[in-house]
């Protein structure tokens, strides 16, 4: 079955902005988007600012790509947990922080759907250390899984 998944780590605010966040962190993000922004590339409209580091490296497991996302905000932890705190009681809506799995089965656009001796990529586990990370820096764990399928 052809599936395309990527993984991100994100802090997102109403007020603050994604600018603003990299200044405080000191770290360059991946991506971003910007409140209300509508382009042509995405028709929809951002309801938040986002700060996000992303893994989108086709045949890994989603732990293997929860791993890498890791590695780059784990010597960052204690300023990640601030910024989190910080934009969570700016908002007053939960979390400010997520880790989202994003997963799209039966999707025909994955490259090298049908290569043979690609893993099955269908189970994954989050380890202790990543466990610790979500809980240290408050941040939530969402889960998406789309069946693409023309029916």
């Amino acid at each position: 079955m052809p599936l395309r998944q990527y993984v991100y780590f994100a802090l997102t605010s109403h007020r603050t902005s994604a600018q603003q966040i990299t200044e405080w962190l000191g770290i360059e993000p991946d991506e971003t988007t910007v409140r209300g922004s509508r382009s042509a590339e995405s028709p929809t409209v951002p309801v938040a600012h986002r700060w996000k580091i992303v893994c989108r490296d086709p045949g890994l497991w989603v732990d293997e790509q929860v791993g890498r996302v890791l590695e780059r905000l784990r010597p960052h932890t204690d300023r990640i947990a601030e910024v989190a705190a910080r934009l969570a009681a700016e908002d007053e809506e939960g979390s400010a922080a997520v880790l989202q799995v994003v997963r799209c089965f039966n999707d025909e656009d994955t490259p090298d759907a049908d290569a043979p001796d690609r893993p099955d990529p269908f189970g994954w586990h989050l380890d202790r250390d990543a466990l610790r990370f979500l809980t240290v820096t408050g941040a939530a764990l969402d889960v998406d899984e789309y069946d693409m399928s023309a029916d």
